[in-house]
C-alpha cells in the first residue's frame, strides 16, 4: 500500500526557474481557495466550485479579484452559479431561472467578453429514436446578466458529428456502460478557443466563438461551430491505438501523430501572447474511457500533449518519465489540467492526489505544492460507486492566477 503519511504545502520552489504566480483552486470542505507561490493562503470564498474560476478582468468591467463559484448544496446538484468578489460578496447568481429551478452547473463555466456567462449543466431527456428510458445529458447554456438562456448546445442531438456512430450508440444506451454515471456520457470540459493564429490566417473552423469541449466515455475533443451548432473539428474516438496497443507511442520523439488519448480533461487552445500558442493542450489521464472501453496499459500513467490541431501532431509531451521517474509516479485516472505559464513553463493538477506542480519545457519539475486541505469523499457527490474512504484531498482543476489580478 501507499505510504499513510504524505507531504503538504509547497515541497519544491526553485525560484530562478519557476513562474511566480497565484493558483485558485476548489476544496472538498466547501471552500475554494487562493494561494502565492510559497503555498500561503492569500484568500478564501465560503462556497466550492467545479472548478473555481476566476473571472479576467478584461472580460468583467475591470474589476480584479472576482471568481464564479456553486451555490451547493452538493456539487452536481447545486442550485445556482455565483459571482462572488474578492471579499466574498454575491454580485451576481443564476439558477432560479434555470430549467427546473437549479443550475446544476457541473465541470466548467467561464465569463465571456460579452458580459455572458457559459457553463455546463444536467437536464433530463426523453428521445424515444435514441433510448426507451428517461436520461441525463449536459446541455451548454450562455446566460446573459439578466439571466435569459441566450445560446444552448445539447450534446445527444450530434452524436453523428461527435463519432458515436451505431456500434457506439449500442454500447452507450446499454445498461453496463463505461462507468456508472447518469449522464449520457461526461462532458468534462467547455472553453472558447478566442483569438488565434489559425483563424487568423484563414481557418473558419477556429473562430474565436467556437467553444472546445471534450468527453470522457466518448474520449473525443470537439469544436462546437457557435453559429450552427454543428461540429467543425474533432479529434477521436476513432484513434488508430485505440484497440491496437502495438500502434502505441508513449514515449516517441515529437513532433509524431496523436496515436492514442484516454479518459483526456482541461483541453483547451494555449492563448495569445504564451508560447506554444494556438496548438491544443490537454491532460491525457490515461483513464478507462471509449466505447467501447479502450484497451489500457499494464503500467497507466498520465500525459500532458501540446497538439498542433491542423497537423493533429503531437509537439510537446511531459510524462514522469520526462522527470526522470518511472511513467507511473505521475497519474490520475480522472479530473486533472494542465496550462500553459508566460516563461514556458506548464502548471499541472494531478488531481486525485491533490497535487500541482510546474514543470519546465525539458521536465524539470520546479514547483510543487501539495494541498493540505482535505474534505469528505461524498458518494453522492462523485455519482459512483463507495469507494471505502472518507478522507480526499483531490482538486478537480488549478488555475494560474496572475500576481496583478489581486485588487
Amino acid at each position: 500500500m501507499p505510504p499513510t503519511v504524505f507531504p503538504k504545502g509547497v515541497t519544491i520552489h526553485r525560484e530562478a526557474k519557476a513562474h511566480d504566480c497565484h493558483v485558485m483552486y476548489e476544496g472538498r470542505n466547501g471552500e475554494s481557495y487562493l494561494i502565492d507561490i510559497a503555498g500561503n493562503p492569500v484568500n478564501t470564498w465560503p462556497h466550492t466550485g467545479f472548478p473555481a474560476e476566476m473571472i479576467d478582468p478584461a472580460v468583467n468591467g475591470g474589476r480584479k479579484g472576482h471568481v464564479l463559484l456553486q451555490r451547493e448544496p452538493d456539487t452536481f446538484f447545486n442550485e445556482a452559479v455565483v459571482e462572488m468578489d474578492w471579499d466574498g460578496n454575491v454580485v451576481w447568481e443564476w439558477g432560479d431561472r434555470a430549467p427546473g429551478g437549479k443550475a446544476r452547473q457541473n465541470h466548467d463555466l467561464c465569463r465571456l467578453a460579452n458580459g455572458n456567462t457559459m457553463m455546463i449543466s444536467k437536464k433530463e431527456y426523453t428521445v424515444p429514436e435514441l433510448h426507451d428510458a428517461e436520461f441525463t445529458d449536459q446541455p451548454i447554456y450562455e446566460v446573459a446578466p439578466g439571466g435569459d438562456i441566450v445560446w444552448e448546445w445539447v450534446p445527444h442531438r450530434h452524436l453523428d458529428g461527435l463519432g458515436i456512430d451505431e456500434e457506439r450508440r449500442s454500447v452507450l444506451f446499454s445498461k453496463s456502460k463505461v462507468r456508472p454515471r447518469a449522464y449520457l456520457f461526461v462532458v468534462n470540459d467547455m472553453q472558447p478557443l478566442g483569438p488565434n493564429r489559425w483563424y487568423d490566417g484563414g481557418d473558419s473552423r477556429f473562430h474565436p466563438d467556437n467553444v472546445m469541449i471534450d468527453s470522457r466515455e466518448g474520449n473525443f475533443i470537439a469544436i462546437v461551430e457557435k453559429a450552427t451548432g454543428e461540429i467543425v473539428w474533432r479529434m477521436g474516438p476513432d484513434y488508430p491505438a485505440a484497440y491496437d496497443l502495438s500502434r502505441r507511442d508513449f514515449n516517441g520523439e515529437c513532433p509524431r501523430p496523436v496515436d492514442s488519448i484516454s479518459g483526456q480533461h482541461d483541453a483547451h487552445m494555449i492563448p495569445p501572447g504564451l508560447p506554444g500558442a494556438g496548438n491544443v493542450l490537454v491532460f491525457d489521464n490515461d483513464g478507462p474511457a471509449g466505447l467501447p472501453q479502450f484497451y489500457q496499459k499494464t503500467f497507466p500513467g498520465s500525459r500532458i500533449l501540446e497538439i498542433d490541431p491542423v497537423a493533429r501532431e503531437i509537439v510537446w509531451q511531459y510524462d514522469a518519465s520526462r522527470s526522470g521517474m518511472p511513467f507511473w509516479t505521475f497519474y490520475s485516472s480522472f479530473i486533472s489540467s494542465a496550462r500553459r505559464l508566460p516563461n514556458g513553463n506548464t502548471l499541472i493538477c494531478e488531481g486525485m492526489h491533490g497535487r500541482f506542480f510546474q514543470v519546465t519545457r525539458e521536465g524539470e519539475i520546479v514547483w510543487e505544492f501539495v494541498n493540505p486541505r482535505y474534505g469528505e469523499w461524498s458518494q453522492h457527490q462523485m455519482n459512483l460507486v463507495n469507494f471505502g474512504g472518507r478522507e480526499a484531498n483531490w482538486v478537480f482543476r488549478a488555475q494560474p492566477v496572475p500576481n496583478d489580478w489581486l485588487p
